[in-house]
């Protein structure tokens, strides 16, 4: 390995044909390339996907009445559900499951008429009544003030907490927000935060046009009494929402007298199965990046193998003079498979420093030209890196063994005699 007169001949062997040297270190070059490019585009994807699911908490789901599908009880089908705050104590009585159980009301949205105003300025903006419990739910950065508390629920308190969008269309530049007064249609609201989507910084149209104000308060001011519109629950980590997902509809359907058997009658959204459809699915395209980049590279062993059995053969002579002179099996084969792993390792290198290069690339233009839909950060595991030089070593020994064997088999008489 530290003979100098041994690295000299290799250069010199390797060398001696430099165009077919290219061409058969181009196979491996292009196999770990397409490996670690693949993986970083896999991990890109399924970073940008993730990030969607990373302001929320991916083990819930929501919950809404809906219309009858099925007569119950002498009750016609058609009846819409209706929710109640007293749904939610049930709940998380019968399920201990559950970390959080959130019931919501609604007034508005963005896109929608005018319904706050504050001094000559007004706008469309969605109003959430809500519990505490829900910025565990929806993770929110308040940039300013507080969030909403119990004193807020409990004293039925006029406070909001406001997007930021919200703040640029109903205050002026530099204006501070946190103690000011907004009429949510015709009644006073004094605004105690400001919160953005940690996600996309405030980018979020219709996150960034919400206004959120204490449940009871909402019921108040609005006469919603103690109806609920809809649910956000949320399982604790060690059970999944999706396995206790038929117990709480169950639940639900006989607190509202619906039918077992009616399945239309409350709506749900299980965000911890898409959040794992999302996760099965890059699986898949990691498993087929591994794959694909598994078969090319070993395409490149095959190729490094055929050349350095030309190669062998073409110095038929020298090997002959070789053992003539008293040089031992090993110390030929030891050549012939030093030649093919310094092959294999080189173009595996070049290969991973291209890689390496084109992941740069991608990162420095989302950097400097903002995020890119469902793609972000595209990287590799450096421990997958230094797996894929030590299968590229194992592949260097095995290209290089067959040829090495063919020519410590060959007589030095023999050897001598080929043309």
């Amino acid at each position: 390995m530290f003979n100098r007169d041994r690295w000299i001949e290799i250069i010199e062997a390797l060398n001696a044909n430099k165009l077919r040297t290219l061409l058969t270190a181009f196979g491996v070059f292009w196999g770990i390339f397409i490996l670690v490019a693949l993986l970083a585009l896999t991990n890109g994807l399924r970073n940008g996907a993730t990030a969607n699911f990373a302001n929320s908490a991916t083990n819930s789901m929501f919950m809404w009445g809906q219309s009858t599908s099925v007569p119950y009880k002498g009750m016609n089908k058609g009846r819409r559900v209706q929710f109640k705050l007293a749904d939610v104590e049930v709940l998380k009585e019968k399920m201990p499951s559950l970390k959080y159980v959130s019931p919501r009301q609604q007034l508005g949205g963005y896109q929608g008429a005018n319904n706050v105003t504050r001094d000559e300025k007004t706008g469309a903006f969605q109003v959430n009544g809500d519990y505490p419990e829900y910025i565990y739910q929806q993770y929110m950065d308040i940039v300013k003030g507080r969030w909403l508390n119990y004193s807020d629920i409990q004293k039925e308190m006029k406070s909001a907490v406001i997007g930021t969008d919200v703040v640029k269309s109903l205050y002026d530049i530099g204006e501070e927000p946190i103690g000011t007064y907004i009429k949510l249609q015709g009644v006073n609201f004094k605004v105690v935060g400001v919160f953005e989507n940690p996600n996309t910084q405030g980018d979020s149209e219709e996150e960034a046009n919400t206004i959120f104000i204490p449940f009871t308060s909402f019921a108040k001011a609005f006469n919603t009494a103690d109806n609920v519109q809809w649910m956000a629950i949320t399982a604790h980590d060690n059970v999944s929402i999706t396995d206790v997902k038929e117990q709480v509809l169950s639940i639900m359907r006989e607190q509202r007298s619906v039918h077992p058997d009616d399945k239309r009658a409350i709506g749900n959204f299980d965000r911890a199965e898409l959040f794992a459809k999302f996760t099965g699915l890059f699986d898949i395209l990691s498993f087929v990046g591994y794959f694909v980049g598994a078969l090319v590279l070993l395409s490149g062993g095959i190729g490094i193998s055929n050349i350095m059995l030309i190669v062998v053969k073409e110095r038929t002579n020298e090997i002959g003079v070789r053992r003539a002179l008293g040089a031992t099996p090993w110390a030929i084969k030891s050549q012939i498979l030093q030649e093919s792993i310094v092959l294999t390792l080189i173009s595996g290198l070049a290969g991973i420093a291209f890689s390496a290069g084109l992941i740069w690339f991608m990162n420095y233009f989302l950097d400097n030209n903002g995020p890119v839909e469902n793609f972000a950060n595209p990287s590799v595991n450096i421990v997958v890196v230094v797996i894929a030089l030590i299968i590229l070593s194992i592949a260097g020994l095995l290209a290089g063994f067959i040829p090495a064997s063919r020519a410590t088999t060959m007589k030095p008489v023999d050897a001598l005699r080929t043309e």
